[in-house]
């Protein structure tokens, strides 16, 4: 059943998400943030935001609606923007059930959510994806350098529409290899401080 949408956001707030809405009073809020605009287009703050990304969550849904959320990960950037609308990821050889690939085959609507703990900031983006299996050369393109995983294919998103949420409720976390190099370099200042310390120490026991 194809669907008609008034504002980019319709992709969301359907009619029952509305109705909703006035029952509960947020209606007319959300009714001038329709007016203003949800994104369309992959503009360069979310580029930059997606280029830092090391993971993300993919939602998909069977023919009959059933919903599935996969994640995925990989180096910084390893969700790589094609043009305006399009972005592209190495889908790389995982446990082989293939739920996100089935559920592509007959229902394309797709939705990626980016987390970004450490700076409390998250990203929704709707859209449509296909699975590409058959073009080697474009998925070696998308492999991040020097990862080792193996690609098994390539996942091509379209973007119909994204936002952003506020920061309320989400906990600061931080990466473990981020935290090991901020406790290693803290460790190397205390270690420089502790020899000038012993360092001062011997001239002033040699007056």
């Amino acid at each position: 059943m194809s669907e008609t949408h008034v504002y980019p956001s319709d992709v969301a707030f359907t009619p029952a998400v509305k109705s909703i809405q006035a029952r509960k009073g947020s209606r007319e809020h959300y009714a001038l943030m329709e007016q203003r605009g949800w994104r369309t287009e992959i503009d360069q703050n979310l580029a930059a935001f997606l280029g830092e990304a090391n993971s993300f969550y993919l939602a998909t849904a069977s023919a009959c609606g059933q919903p599935y959320i996969q994640h995925r990960g990989g180096p910084p950037g390893f969700l790589k923007v094609l043009d305006r609308h399009t972005l592209a990821f190495a889908d790389y050889a995982g446990n082989r059930q293939y739920i996100t690939q089935g559920n592509l085959s007959e229902n394309p609507k797709a939705y990626i959510f980016v987390m970004d703990y450490a700076h409390r900031r998250r990203v929704k983006i709707w859209g449509e994806a296909r699975v590409v299996d058959d073009d080697a050369a474009l998925t070696q393109s998308l492999m991040p350098k020097g990862y080792r995983a193996r690609p098994e294919q390539v996942i091509l998103f379209t973007v119909a529409a994204w936002d952003t949420n506020c920061p309320q409720h989400i906990p600061q976390k931080f990466d473990a290899a981020d935290v090991a190099a901020a406790l290693a370099a803290r460790d190397a200042r205390i270690a420089e401080l502790e020899a000038e310390v012993a360092a001062l120490k011997g001239v002033t026991a040699s007056q």
